[in-house]
């Protein structure tokens, strides 16, 4: 039987709206795709398997952007089979359960564990302990040694020394919710705890009593399992057993589970999506975000996962999150590059290496099998721009150099039609000045390539003292004919203002002295002419200093009148439904304006009237070089309608051709009408560095 074309797409969207109806999306299945389609080294992935094979690995699945690119197992292995996943099962069971609760309302993880165990509510240490206290091993509740490997029908419970001195009850969950000891002050210390994993999972099950899942195991099957088209026999949890205390079912989750590759690569990617399985929302963005990165305590964990957020392991990126387990059983998810892999085995070392060993012998060579040129484009941490398809520099032959030896650089376009700069550790432009200053000012006039500088001295502003010993210019506004500077290295940052255009300045009596260590303005055109409204906006890295990267930038505005008023400041919490944003007066209700986890260090920010965007230049902080991206490093462009998003990514590179220097921007003055041809200013090489730049649109590069 054969049928038409219309009738085989009536056939196929009947199929999916029977999907639909059924609160669920069209399967998902994976697709294989070659390594280097996917920017990735088909030679480094086979040299990785073959040190794995050597290690007693069972599975090896690598996955990238959406793709199967290796899929390896030993004799006797398949992608069927399901193996042992030992301590996985903290985030596959315990972290991805309790997710699924949150997303429910059910549970928070600053609830006090106590809320779901009641006989903690008189003990003195535990009636402190919280949910998410238990689920990142900072809960002080004591460690027992949970034989993860024998079967699962010839074990449940603990072994070792704790097991031996406590007096033996039914199950593993009364041990240690009756008699475990707590070690520490609850949230002091990171010390790895199996019964503090039962108990998160105690609190789960009691926060999910009476609904329509009567136990954990149920609640993955049909919550999360089936939906991202997980088997049945592909995953089992909890050694196959449920226990029962106080009429609760409680099913293991520090270990006990077996999964294919596969089906713990689908666990991965609905994490990697934030919740996301095919359009459906299984779980909500902020409770994956609340089991997967670094909860904020003593130790790189989550709720059940391992984090990178902190940088533990510095050569994976710090959104890098996993799933580890006895024998270096490991789920790896890089949200930046799209990636994700899994490997099952036994051993890769011995167990006083337990963790290197998975650094050295998977994580390490897994990201050099990533192709670098392809490194430099994925690690970005927005979408690329819909209005910018790219930038294409001119020959860098073309830079032009001048102010030899100074660097920082912040620009505003003045009212006279110059622009005013400031430098840091240099002379300023030629003829130099005599003394090294720290904050020395300039006007620049001109145009590229023929522009000039003039050093500009007040006694009142200028500066000495190298690097965080001296005061240091992040930020340059002219305003209404007035000359606004913001100054870090001043505990954090400080404002100064000039009506005489840079000759005479007054300091501000007040600080920043919560976030605010590296302060920009965002700068729109001449005399501030073109702002979007009547106020100013100040980004900066939400951190106290200049000099250490951050996991996210902070906004914050104040109207154009009373800048110097300290009490008119108010702060970015969020966006709100209509495009908009929220604002808050106190500080430490700051929100997020962006994120990119371990890389907010400097920055400069303008308007571009032509294309009706804001461009935002941030500054990577890692390097290669000892003197750092001054000589050798990346950065990235980012894009939005509004000064604080929804951002999207012009350009990004971890690897820019020659040194991007620690700041930059594109001053408006040197924008075209059209907003397509920029100069980037950077303090590469530590000179005041001219770049042109022209802006490649989204319609004219696909030929619309």
């Amino acid at each position: 039987m054969t049928h038409s074309l219309p009738t085989i797409a009536i056939l196929l969207l009947s199929a999916w709206l029977a999907y639909a109806a059924a609160g669920q999306s069209p399967k998902f299945e994976w697709q294989t795709a070659t390594p280097a389609s996917q920017g990735m080294s088909a030679e480094k992935l086979d040299e990785l398997q073959e040190s794995l094979a050597l290690k007693n690995t069972k599975a090896l699945l690598v996955i990238r952007n959406e793709r199967i690119v290796w899929e390896w197992y030993a004799e006797g292995h398949g992608p069927t089979k399901t193996h042992y996943t030992a301590s996985m099962a903290k985030a596959l069971v315990g972290g991805v359960a309790l997710g699924v609760a949150i997303t429910d309302g059910r549970i928070a993880l600053d609830d006090p564990a106590a809320k779901y165990i009641p006989e903690w509510k008189s003990d003195p240490l535990k009636s402190k302990i919280t949910v998410r206290q238990l689920g990142s091993h900072s809960s002080g509740v004591e460690d027992a040694e949970v034989d993860n490997i024998i079967p699962h029908d010839k074990l449940l419970g603990w072994k070792g020394d704790f097991w031996k001195r406590l007096p033996v009850p039914n199950d593993p969950f009364s041990v240690s919710r009756d008699k475990a000891p707590v070690s520490f002050e609850p949230g002091t210390q990171g010390a790895y705890s199996n019964p503090g994993i039962a108990l998160l999972t105690y609190c789960t099950t009691a926060a999910i009593a009476g609904g329509e899942h009567k136990d954990v195991r149920t609640l993955l099957r049909e919550r999360v399992m089936r939906p991202i088209g997980a088997a049945d026999n592909e995953w089992s949890v909890g050694y196959g057993q449920t226990s029962n205390v106080n009429g609760l079912p409680l099913v293991g989750s520090w270990g006990g589970g077996n999964f294919t590759a596969r089906a713990a690569a689908r666990v991965g990617r609905l994490m990697l999506r934030e919740g996301n399985w095919e359009g459906k929302q299984l779980l909500s963005k902020q409770a994956v975000r609340d089991i997967t990165s670094d909860a904020g305590l003593p130790g790189p964990w989550g709720m059940g996962w391992w984090s990178n957020n902190s940088g533990h392991h510095a050569k994976l990126p710090k959104d890098a999150f996993w799933a580890a387990g006895a024998g270096h059983q490991n789920l790896l998810v890089v949200p930046s590059l799209n990636l994700i892999a899994v490997r099952n085995g036994g051993n890769l070392g011995p167990d006083d290496e337990r963790r290197s060993a998975v650094n050295t012998f998977l994580f390490e060579p897994l990201l050099a099998a990533i192709v670098s040129e392809q490194t430099k484009q994925s690690a970005a941490p927005y979408p690329p721009s819909q209005t910018i398809a790219g930038i294409e520099w001119a020959p860098k032959e073309s830079i032009v150099r001048k102010a030899k030896g100074g660097d920082n650089w912040p620009l505003t376009w003045a009212d006279d039609d110059h622009q005013y700069t400031a430098y840091g550790d240099g002379w300023g432009f030629e003829p130099l000045i005599k003394e090294k200053l720290s904050l020395g000012l300039c006007r620049v006039e001109g145009t590229p390539p023929m522009f000039s500088g003039v050093n500009l001295r007040s006694e009142s502003v200028e500066q000495k003292g190298e690097g965080k010993n001296g005061k240091k210019a992040s930020g340059l506004l002219m305003v209404d004919g007035v000359l606004y500077m913001l100054v870090r290295n001043a505990g954090n940052s400080q404002l100064a203002w000039s009506k005489d255009r840079g000759q005479t300045w007054t300091w501000s009596n007040w600080r920043f002295t919560t976030s605010f260590g590296c302060p920009t303005f965002l700068n729109f055109g001449r005399n501030y002419a073109g702002a979007r409204d009547d106020y100013v906006y100040v980004y900066s890295l939400d951190g106290d200093s200049a000099y250490e990267p951050v996991d996210q930038w902070v906004l914050a505005r104040v109207p154009k009148n009373r800048i110097t008023d300290q009490s008119a400041y108010e702060f970015f919490q969020k966006p709100d439904a209509s495009g908009g944003a929220t604002w808050t007066k106190q500080i430490d209700q700051r929100g997020a304006v962006f994120r990119h986890p371990g890389n907010c260090y400097r920055s400069g920010i303008t308007y571009n009237a032509g294309l009706k965007r804001y461009l935002w230049c941030q500054i990577l902080p890692t390097s290669t070089h000892p003197q750092g991206p001054r000589f050798q490093g990346g950065f990235g462009v980012y894009d939005a309608p509004e000064p604080w998003g929804p951002w999207t990514t012009a350009f990004y590179t971890t690897e820019w051709d020659v040194g991007p220097g620690e700041t930059s921007s594109f001053p408006a003055k040197w924008m075209s009408s059209d907003g397509q041809t920029l100069h980037l200013v950077f303090s590469g090489d530590d000179y005041f560095s001219v770049r042109q730049a022209k802006l490649k649109l989204a319609g004219q590069a696909s030929g619309r």
